[in-house]
């Protein structure tokens, strides 16, 4: 999600819009990537975006922050629970922020210094910052990672992270129920239930270095292009027959037209990935226009305001497939929110 400096840029936002996470000034969904308001930001270069729930946060090449949208759980890091249609500067950081990522309402950061610092709800310790904090609108730092962390994601109600050695950790109950269900009567492994950084097993004969995080689903990209996912099928963003996959699990190659992956990215049930030669692919659920595709459903199913989602129908098998989005070629920077999207994409 990282680019190189640049004089000019174009942020370009479409989904979901409820609470201004698009930063156009208003609070209309839109089902086309449109151009964002980036006045705040006053010529910076963009070093980093992402989308949550229903906010988004950009990061500039010298470390500073820039939030918008829903904050009533204090995902925004402002010290307040005031929403905020356009992008405003977060004050107060006396580190250098170098990525981000947003959960449906918290968020976290990755410094120059390998820490990891958190910000909103904690009810099902997504924070990983221990239980007595229910939510805050001040950064924490995840005392729990031990190690310097060099990859983080957020999910709906959990986290992963990669350390410079190579280990994958989990935190947070998100998975736990679908879990449940799935592996009944045997019991839930530890890395999906619990509430502060937790190893995840079946990497360690891999080089993990980037992660990304669904609503109940995981990704894991190595040094070698493989990409592994883990967690629940529900919408097909796993692209397998099984309702939920307890450890990680090896994507097919030629899903990709047999290209090498060097990026991923999770939106609550929808992927993006970026091959080595700049082609975007995406599969999962489509139905508010995430893919970036026109889709088929049997029904369209909804989500609630906390994130979970009723099934009205069930996607194609098509949808669940990665599929190149043409327009989207060459994009420096791709970000997932709950179900919008975000690309930076350089004009000659």
């Amino acid at each position: 999600m990282e680019t190189h400096s640049r004089l000019e840029f174009c942020l370009h936002t479409w989904g979901a819009n409820s609470y201004g996470q698009l930063g156009q000034g208003h609070a209309e969904d839109q089902c086309v990537p449109r151009l964002s308001d980036s006045s705040a930001l006053q010529g910076r270069a963009v070093r980093s975006v992402s989308g949550g729930g229903g906010h988004s946060v950009v990061i500039t090449e010298s470390g500073e922050v820039f939030v918008c949208g829903q904050n009533d759980r204090g995902q925004l890091g402002l010290g307040h629970n005031i929403n905020i249609s356009t992008l405003q500067l977060c004050p107060g950081l006396n580190q250098r922020v170098t990525h981000v990522t947003c959960g449906w309402d918290f968020t976290l950061l990755l410094t120059d210094y390998y820490q990891v610092l958190a910000c909103g709800s904690n009810a099902f310790g997504q924070l990983g910052v221990g239980e007595t904090t229910k939510q805050t609108a001040d950064l924490l730092a995840v005392v729990g990672l031990k190690e310097p962390i060099v990859s983080v994601a957020a999910g709906l109600r959990h986290s992963l992270a990669v350390s410079d050695s190579g280990c994958v950790y989990q935190w947070g109950t998100g998975l736990f129920s679908h879990a449940k269900r799935a592996l009944s009567p045997h019991p839930v492994p530890s890395h999906l239930c619990s509430r502060v950084p937790y190893l995840v097993p079946g990497l360690n004969q891999r080089k993990p270095q980037l992660v990304a995080a669904g609503s109940a689903h995981c990704a894991c990209l190595t040094e070698e292009g493989d990409l592994f996912l883990w967690g629940s099928n529900k919408h097909g963003q796993l692209t397998t027959a099984e309702p939920f996959l307890p450890t990680p699990t090896l994507l097919k190659p030629c899903l990709f037209k047999a290209e090498k992956v060097l990026k991923v990215w999770s939106g609550w049930t929808h992927n993006v990935a970026q091959t080595e030669s700049g082609k975007v692919f995406t599969w999962g659920r489509g139905d508010y226009g995430q893919l970036g595709r026109r889709v088929s459903t049997s029904q369209k199913t909804e989500q609630h305001a906390d994130g979970s989602v009723a099934e009205g129908g069930s996607q194609t098998k098509e949808n669940c497939l990665p599929e190149e989005i043409k327009v989207l070629i060459g994009a420096t920077q791709i970000s997932c929110g709950s179900e919008h999207n975000l690309a930076i994409v350089e004009h000659a």
